[in-house]
């Protein structure tokens, strides 16, 4: 069973913490599938000083969620300090997590995410700081350097777990590559290699045989999942059953289009219809990539103004889908 500090997870697979999708009304759709750790959206160190209200109501904890991880990103020390004490006194988290690894230009520009990494001194000092300020354990999310010139990842992973850290999640790209080309899982493995706490491998894991194989080829503790859960959200169970040896997951495109249907009615209880089916748009779309003849579908999701009008939008493409199976039976 893996730990991190003092902290037992249920299994090794972890949900990544995303911007604008890991809120509490997707999170609860993973509770079925039990991932071993969760994580909510990364929240601002600014924000939760100025106590924003938004940015609060983002650190509500579901029951069945544990444990659970708060991300926070920011750049000064003493700023961070101040929220990570918040989060440890005031919120239900079980750890606290220190974003390395954001690559967008909004929070890069302010010093924090992936910009951190350019500054191993100043970055660990901070991990260090925020370590002696509260109770709770805490780990660092991080990319393998700012660019290919400057992979510098496990230099900085020894001075994290110098300063404290209790576990690191290592994403085998650099900020440069934001989200393109192919993960270096072998960074990854030098990651563990270099130190002794746990390391979770994050990168181009759209499978339970791609968990398997990261597992494998860098020895780490455990995978985390990020944006593959948005239309696979049945991963977490696919890469338990593949590292456990249990067989193969199955699936159908309905489950699909109904586990999108029920992710848009969470965020409409969530934020309302307004700004849920805003947000549904691009979340509906990327989640439907792949499935047959669904390109005339995702242009309709774009534009739909309601959540009627994505629940027709659904059970129309529902009855084509029908169709199409019967025309390759056939």
């Amino acid at each position: 069973m893996v730990k991190i500090a003092n902290i037992e997870l249920k299994n090794p697979i972890v949900c990544a913490p995303m911007a604008g999708v890991t809120n509490w009304a997707f999170r609860s759709l993973l509770i079925q599938y039990e991932p071993g750790l969760y994580f909510n959206e990364m929240v601002s160190d600014q924000a939760i000083n100025y106590r924003n209200e938004k940015t609060l109501k983002m650190t509500e904890v579901l029951e069945g969620e544990h444990p659970i991880a708060f991300q926070l990103f920011g750049s000064d020390i003493e700023s961070m300090v101040r929220a990570a004490q918040y989060l440890d006194r005031e919120t239900n988290c079980d750890i606290i997590d220190i974003n390395m690894g954001c690559p967008v230009q909004k929070v890069v520009k302010q010093g924090a995410g992936s910009a951190l990494m350019r500054d191993i001194s100043h970055a660990s000092e901070l991990v260090y700081r925020v370590i002696q300020s509260v109770d709770k354990p805490v780990t660092v999310k991080c990319r393998s350097g700012w660019d290919v010139d400057s992979i510098n990842v496990v230099e900085l992973s020894k001075e994290l777990e110098k300063a404290g850290a209790s576990a690191l999640f290592v994403h085998g790209r650099t900020r440069s590559q934001m989200y393109r080309g192919q993960a270096d899982w072998s960074i990854i493995k030098e990651v563990k290699d270099s130190v002794s706490i746990p390391v979770f491998g994050n990168g181009d894991v759209d499978s339970g045989l791609r968990a398997m194989a990261l597992m494998d080829e860098t020895g780490c503790d455990g995978v985390m999942i990020g944006r593959a859960l948005m239309k696979q959200p049945w991963l977490i169970k696919e890469a338990l059953m593949s590292l456990n040896d249990q067989g193969s997951f199955s699936i159908t495109y309905e489950d699909t289009l109904n586990f999108t249907l029920e992710h848009a009615r969470r965020l409409i209880s969530l934020m309302g219809e307004t700004v849920a089916i805003k947000q549904m748009r691009s979340h509906g779309a990327w989640a439907l990539k792949g499935l047959p003849h669904s390109h005339s579908l995702k242009e309709k999701i774009v534009k739909m103004n309601s959540y009627d009008d994505f629940v027709r939008m659904i059970e129309e493409y529902k009855k084509e889908l029908v169709n199409y199976e019967r025309i390759n039976v056939d």
